[in-house]
C-alpha cells in the first residue's frame, strides 16, 4: 500500500534553510498507530497527514503528529500542508483556504504564492507560575534578571514565552533539556539595527522539552502566540518579520501582519522531495 507523500521547506529564506515538514496525502483509513509510527519514523519536528474533511466550510482535514504525540494545531504544518494540497489540485471553496485541525477551522491566505494563516485565539495566556518559571529559567540557564517578563502564549503545543532583552542574549541561550523536560518554551528578543541589520525585527528560538529534547527550527504556532501578545501590549508594530532557527544554521524568516481583529503568519514554502511512502 502506498501513499503520495511530499517533504517540505517552510518558512525558507533559502533553500534548505527552513523548517522541513513530511505530508503523507490521502491518508484516509489509516490508524492512529499507522500515522504515529510514521512520524516517530521520518523524526521531523512535525509530519502531517492529509484528509478528507469533516466539517462542511473544510477544504480538507490535517493530523498533525511530533515523533512522540499528536498536535491539535501547529504552524509550520498548516502552511507545508496548505502548500501540498494546493499542488495536488486542491480547489478553495471560497476566497480562503479553510483548514479542520484539531483547534478547529483556520483560515489560510494566498499572498502571490505566500501562505499565510489566521493566528487561532490563544487557549491560556497570563502570567506564568512561580514553580514552572522557577524550572523554565533553570531549563534554559538564566535567571530571573535575564528576562523582561514571561507569559503564557499558548494557542495549541502549550507554549510559555520569555522575552529578553536582546537578539545576542536570545542566541547566547544553552539549554538544559534534562531541566525542561514537559515545558514548551519559546524567546524572543529585538533586533538592533546598528548590530543585527534590518532584515528582521525579532530573534526567536523554541525550545521543546518533550523526548531527549530539541530546538525547533522554524515555528509557526509560537510565532502566531509571541505576535498577538507583543502587538497586543505595544512592543512589536503590526507589521515585522521574525527570525528564526540562527542558532541551527537555518535562516527562517517569519512574516507577520495585523489586519482588523486578525494577525497573519506568513512564509515561503517550496516542494524539495515528491514521491510515494510504502507503508
Amino acid at each position: 500500500m502506498t501513499r503520495a507523500f511530499r517533504l517540505v521547506d517552510v518558512f525558507a529564506a533559502q533553500s534548505f534553510k527552513g523548517n522541513p515538514l513530511a505530508v503523507v496525502v490521502g491518508a484516509d483509513g489509516l490508524s492512529d498507530t499507522q500515522m504515529s509510527e510514521i512520524a516517530n519514523w521520518t523524526n521531523l519536528s512535525e509530519t502531517t497527514f492529509l484528509l478528507d474533511p469533516v466539517h462542511p466550510d473544510a477544504d480538507y482535514r490535517v493530523r498533525i503528529f511530533t515523533p512522540h504525540t499528536e498536535l491539535p494545531f501547529a504552524g509550520h504544518p498548516t502552511l507545508g500542508t496548505a502548500h501540498v494540497w494546493l499542488s495536488m489540485g486542491g480547489k478553495p471553496k471560497s476566497d480562503l483556504i479553510q483548514q479542520e485541525c484539531g483547534v478547529g477551522l483556520v483560515s489560510v491566505r494566498d499572498d502571490k504564492g505566500r501562505l499565510s494563516f489566521a493566528a487561532p485565539p490563544r487557549r491560556r495566556t497570563g502570567p506564568v507560575e512561580e514553580s514552572d518559571l522557577s524550572s523554565i529559567l533553570k531549563g534554559l540557564q538564566l535567571t530571573s534578571r535575564d528576562i523582561l517578563d514571561a507569559q503564557w502564549a499558548d494557542n495549541g503545543p502549550g507554549w510559555v514565552v520569555l522575552r529578553v532583552r536582546s537578539r545576542k542574549d536570545v542566541l547566547a541561550i544553552q539549554p538544559n533539556w534534562q531541566a525542561l523536560r514537559g515545558y514548551g518554551v519559546g524567546v524572543v528578543g529585538p533586533w538592533d539595527p546598528a548590530r543585527d541589520g534590518t532584515e528582521a525585527q525579532f530573534e526567536i528560538r523554541a525550545f521543546m522539552g518533550e523526548g531527549q529534547g530539541c530546538e525547533d527550527p522554524v515555528t509557526g504556532s509560537l510565532n502566531a502566540s509571541i505576535a498577538q501578545w507583543l502587538i497586543e501590549i505595544g512592543v512589536a508594530p503590526e507589521q515585522y518579520i521574525a527570525s528564526q532557527g540562527t542558532a541551527l544554521g537555518r535562516l527562517g524568516r517569519v512574516f507577520v501582519g495585523k489586519s482588523g481583529d486578525d494577525i497573519w503568519i506568513g512564509g515561503d514554502v517550496v516542494t524539495r522531495i515528491s514521491g510515494t511512502i510504502t507503508l
